[in-house]
């Protein structure tokens, strides 16, 4: 089935957005083997655009003027990437190309199917891109699925670190006001409090949690590498197979097998990547993740607070309010950078939620509080 003409200015404007980003972080990119990766993806994304604006001419209808400036989502991606380069919105640019895929595989057409291969291609080259060593013509082994670099991405666990402090600290701050309304030194007690512990819980259960997967991943290896020891023609024969399963035949599977034991650190590499699905180079570090969530957690703490370092009172009161709305809704924007909703739905919602939690633990405080001042 041909896309509709309206379907094929939405793919073209697609297409155009991406043009505009991946020109600006070529642009931006200093690393030269970078930066021809990103001007690789450009020109795919510029063949794309042509096929859509070449369908719109067959249809009769007027193709419009390349935009200046993208959409909003792709514009705060080129913001962030001149202010911390552009390995910082490597999980940005990765939802992005996922979502044009999903987008894609919702049509039917030999062009989409076509498109939708070059914007896995894409996210698969934002993978190895993740490799301070990537070079453009080097051939990557391992093909894991694309969306795995994702997973705990360090932007994510920001956004997600400071949206935790944010909630909980409002719930705890306004509960107490509710309690102790002419009492905003029990506020100010109660929030700092609240900020402290939980950013050390926070980074102690990040700790905790982080250091255990990589022991638990460096035991995995240490076998690996024990049984690559032990049984070498074993092995080989295992990682013969995993290609075989991957639709090479028995002698190529075995020559490219063959091949990489060659060299037995890459061939544990390769196993590791394909039997235990682990990145040896990303195991993670136990305390930047702990560092990373107690500051990401204090951030968003100390928002509902900061009023009452200054006054007490009503003053603090709608203060604290109303700076807590306006960083919800900012964190709600953050997240709509990873998922691509909406910013305004993403705000709301995170309103939404903030505001649930604090006018709850209010009531419940004024409650208290009556109770005990009877």
């Amino acid at each position: 089935m041909t896309p509709d003409p309206a379907q094929s200015l939405a793919n073209l404007r697609l297409e155009r957005d991406a043009i505009l980003l991946y020109d600006a972080l070529g642009a931006i990119e200093k690393d030269e083997n970078r930066a021809a990766a990103f001007h690789r993806i450009a020109s795919n994304e510029r063949r794309h655009a042509e096929v859509w604006a070449t369908k719109l001419r067959e249809a009769g209808v007027d193709v419009p003027e390349s935009p200046a400036r993208p959409r909003a989502r792709v514009s705060a991606i080129i913001l962030l990437a001149r202010l911390f380069g552009t390995r910082a919105v490597s999980d940005l640019v990765t939802a992005l190309e996922g979502d044009e895929e999903q987008i894609y595989g919702e049509q039917s057409s030999p062009e989409v199917e076509a498109i939708a291969a070059d914007e896995r291609e894409h996210a698969e080259i934002w993978r190895r891109l993740k490799d301070p060593d990537y070079h453009p013509e080097r051939d990557i082994a391992t093909r894991e699925r694309w969306h795995r670099s994702g997973r705990s991405g360090t932007l994510r666990a920001v956004i997600f670190g400071v949206s935790d402090g944010l909630v909980s600290n409002l719930a705890l701050v306004m509960g107490v006001a509710g309690a102790a309304r002419d009492h905003g030194s029990f506020v100010l007690l109660a929030g700092v409090a609240g900020l402290l512990a939980g950013a050390f819980s926070m980074a102690a259960g990040e700790y905790i949690s982080m250091q255990s997967q990589r022991e638990l991943f460096e035991r995995q290896i240490a076998l690996e590498r024990a049984e690559m020891e032990a049984m070498p023609e074993e092995e080989e024969a295992e990682m013969a197979a995993l290609y075989r399963a991957k639709g090479f035949r028995d002698d190529e599977a075995k020559a490219i097998a063959h091949r990489l034991f060659e060299d037995p650190e890459r061939a544990l590499d390769q196993l590791i990547r394909e039997e235990l699905g682990l990145d040896p180079d990303e195991l993670g570090s136990p305390f930047g993740a702990a560092g990373g969530s107690f500051v990401a957690f204090a951030i968003g703490a100390f928002i509902p607070v900061a009023p009452y370092i200054v006054t007490f009172g009503a003053g603090a009161f709608a203060a604290s309010i109303l700076l807590s709305v306006v960083a919800l809704f900012g964190v709600g924007v953050g997240v709509s950078l990873l998922t691509g909703r909406s910013a305004l739905f993403s705000g709301a919602r995170q309103v939404g939620i903030g505001a649930a939690a604090a006018i709850v633990t209010y009531a419940v405080g004024s409650l208290i509080g009556v109770s005990v001042a009877s």
